[in-house]
């Protein structure tokens, strides 16, 4: 079976311990190199994964003519540029959430892949594939929670060390919005299937890390309304209610599903509680293999650059909203 030949951009740690390994148990994927700006760090992460390459630079990797793809697990504030120059090195890529620092970031990026169309490039929001996703976003397409209404989502972990690269808010573009409620963001957009009309955010930031520690916001959309809360300083929790007017979903780990054991869902009706047990699955993997398979059929990635630029657009207007108090409408 042919495979693509995937190199990674960094050592970092998503992608030493999850991602990689994820997409080595694919059956499209096959990483080939990793590129550090430390060679060393290269060769010894390349060697613990089974790698053949360790790049010391992520020109060197570029230049590499038996790469077909990159992932990008770079800190936030990398991901347009090297984006960017992979593109123009004819590499496919595949970049970690959030796509950039903001929608005009975003947007740059999307008007140069659009100018090389024979390139495939696409965020990773790898909870889309789980099939806990699949099968909520197929119930609420389908009518069996009746008219789709409104949907809460609640993501937190606790993490206060300034060290880490999450409370940077040069690097990270700010705190808990850029790294977990995006997936709050995205989760409503990709179930309403539509784009808000206005977004409403309140947005707390640590005094002394001047990141966000805890964000909530209200998406308002033509048919209903989207609430969530993240928070970097709270006990870590995450859950999904999506609710209608005959029905509620309900998503035990919406997120980072378990990798190693079955994910539950719930579906509350009047009549009766179903819960829905999925086999174990990595969704690493199936997000590996779905973009390599677009890559190597050369059809569409299932989630389109300009889902990325929009999912910025709610983003940045939780962030206005919560610095004047307003409503933001969007375009």
């Amino acid at each position: 079976m042919e495979k693509v030949r995937w190199g990674i951009l960094s050592t970092a740690k998503i992608g030493r311990e999850k991602v990689i390994p994820a997409m080595q148990a694919g059956k499209l994927c096959e990483v080939v190199a990793i590129a550090s700006r430390n060679k060393e760090q290269a060769k010894k992460v390349a060697a613990q994964l089974n790698i053949p390459v360790g790049y010391g630079s992520y020109e060197e990797l570029l230049r590499d003519p038996q790469i077909d793809a990159v992932y990008i697990p770079l800190p936030n504030h990398l991901h347009v540029e090297w984006a960017i120059k992979s593109l123009e090195a004819g590499k496919h890529v595949l970049c970690e959430k959030p796509i950039g620092l903001s929608a005009d970031e975003a947007g740059q990026l999307l008007k140069f892949a659009q100018q090389n169309p024979g390139l495939k490039i696409m965020e990773a929001f790898m909870y889309r594939f789980h099939p806990q996703w699949q099968r909520a976003k197929k119930m609420v397409d389908d009518g069996v929670v009746g008219e789709l209404k409104t949907i809460n989502s609640f993501f937190s972990y606790y993490n206060v060390d300034p060290t880490n690269i999450r409370n940077n808010k040069d690097i990270a573009g700010g705190g808990g919005m850029m790294d977990i409620g995006c997936y709050c963001v995205s989760l409503s957009r990709f179930i309403f299937g539509k784009e808000p009309l206005r977004v409403m955010g309140i947005v707390d930031y640590d005094p002394v890390l001047g990141t966000d520690r805890m964000a909530s916001g209200i998406l308002e959309f033509s048919t209903g309304t989207a609430t969530f809360t993240c928070s970097t300083q709270l006990i870590p929790y995450q859950r999904v209610n999506i609710l209608g007017t005959k029905g509620r979903i309900e998503i035990e780990i919406p997120f980072n599903a378990p990798p190693d054991k079955p994910a539950r869902i719930w579906l509350h009706t009047k009549e009766k509680t179903e819960e829905i047990v999925f086999d174990t699955i990595n969704q690493y993997t199936l997000q590996g293999d779905i973009f390599s398979k677009a890559i190597l059929n050369n059809e569409p990635t299932p989630t389109p650059l300009e889902d990325a630029v929009n999912n910025m657009k709610v983003i940045d207007a939780v962030f206005e909203s919560g610095r004047d108090g307003e409503w933001k409408k969007l375009v």
